[in-house]
């Protein structure tokens, strides 16, 4: 997605160049000092500073709506979004594993953003408090948090997206304790909330797979419901999956747990884009498979590999991709991973962080390890979603 204007990437910064500022901290104590010190990290507050992006590791999930206040009053900005991730993030770094809090705060133009609180269902609500805006504004950018809990979730990214025109990022929230909190004013869940940007916010966004394709995709030709696979290209569908994953791993196919998935191209994609889907079982007797995804005749299904070679390599081509569409040093980011990316596919060297900061430099940068990333109308996984705010 990329938002254009006549105006040059120079000229943008030139206007904009405090609109954002971030802080992250990591620390053992209470929320409360956790709070402040990440206000404190903040290379000082934008002017007017009216919006906030905030995440936080599961260890502060039940403090989230104290830690929102308390930042609201402190700080003066009214507007937060965000939720809770296994991991968060801030330029150049990761963190994991203990009480961590990284926020986003930025001054935009009174009217050219709307909060909005989790849609759960259908869009009668939606279109009740944010339709006229929406037609006024024509929003090209959301960022939205979504429940992975609710079962239709995939049904309203793509509701959302339909009825907006916006192009989503963002991701699911991913956490270890039983709430699964969402900001969006005060504390929600249940559905996908956020924040939509009018056309006078410029950004560019991309989507880096953490896997390769293996060999061509085939043609469904028996399933059976709940994602089972019986055969592809009229063969069974156990000896395709033999056949593409190579001789090696065919002799045992107990190794590809973890390291092989099923792909799934979407159907248009210019850029050979796919879902990918976990292999969710192999039955040796009657030749099947079932993946993590609905499947019927005539879809198309292939194979791809997981690993960090191939992850760094199509990273490293998305953010070359992105520097070439930003055309200037973009003023902010955010960065939306899964969470079986990270430390379980880079090592524990903050390496996906590094790479970005290495392509962009040390600019404002927040966001979090989610359980599944968002990107236009679709619901990915183990992808990297991010988002240059120009």
């Amino acid at each position: 997605m990329t938002a254009s204007s006549i105006e040059s990437g120079a000229q943008r910064a030139g206007r904009y160049a405090s609109a954002f500022a971030v802080g992250e901290t990591a620390s053992p104590g209470a929320w409360g000092s956790i709070a402040a010190a990440c206000l404190d990290a903040l290379d000082g507050l934008p002017e007017r500073a009216n919006l906030g992006f905030i995440y936080v590791t599961a260890a502060l999930a039940d403090d989230l709506g104290s830690i929102v206040t308390f930042l609201r009053e402190r700080s003066g900005v009214a507007d937060w979004t965000g939720t809770v991730g296994l991991g968060v993030m801030a330029s150049g770094a990761e963190f994991y594993d203990r009480p961590a809090l990284s926020i986003l705060v930025a001054a935009l133009p009174e009217g050219s953003y709307r909060p909005f609180r989790p849609v759960v269902g259908d869009m009668a609500d939606f279109d009740r408090d944010h339709g006229a805006w929406v037609g006024e504004h024509k929003p090209i950018l959301g960022v939205v948090h979504g429940d992975p809990r609710n079962p239709a979730i995939v049904d309203i990214v793509e509701a959302v997206s339909g009825k907006t025109s916006a192009f989503l990022v963002g991701g699911l929230t991913a956490s270890e304790s039983p709430e699964f909190p969402q900001v969006c004013g005060t504390l929600a869940e249940g559905g996908l909330s956020g924040v939509l940007f009018s056309s006078e916010q410029f950004a560019v966004t991309g989507l880096s797979q953490g896997c390769t394709p293996i060999g061509e995709s085939h043609e469904v030709t028996g399933a059976a419901g709940q994602g089972i696979v019986t055969s592809l290209d009229d063969r069974p569908a156990l000896a395709v999956l033999r056949e593409d994953v190579g001789e090696l791993l065919a002799r045992d196919l107990s190794r590809i747990g973890g390291y092989i998935f099923a792909a799934l191209p979407i159907p248009g994609s210019d850029t050979g884009d796919y879902l990918v889907r976990n292999l969710v079982g192999l039955d040796m007797e009657r030749e099947c498979l079932q993946i993590g995804d609905e499947v019927a005749g005539g879809d198309r299904l292939g194979f791809c590999r997981r690993d960090h070679a191939s992850a760094r390599s199509d990273l490293k081509r998305m953010l070359e991709d992105l520097r070439e569409r930003a055309g200037g040093a973009p003023r902010a980011a955010l960065y939306f991973s899964c969470v079986a990316r990270g430390r379980h596919l880079f090592g524990t060297n903050s390496e996906e962080l590094q790479l970005i900061r290495e392509t962009f430099g040390d600019i404002p940068l927040s966001g979090f390890f989610a359980n599944g990333e968002i990107s236009n109308n679709r619901l990915y996984g183990y992808t990297g979603v991010l988002t240059l705010l120009l």
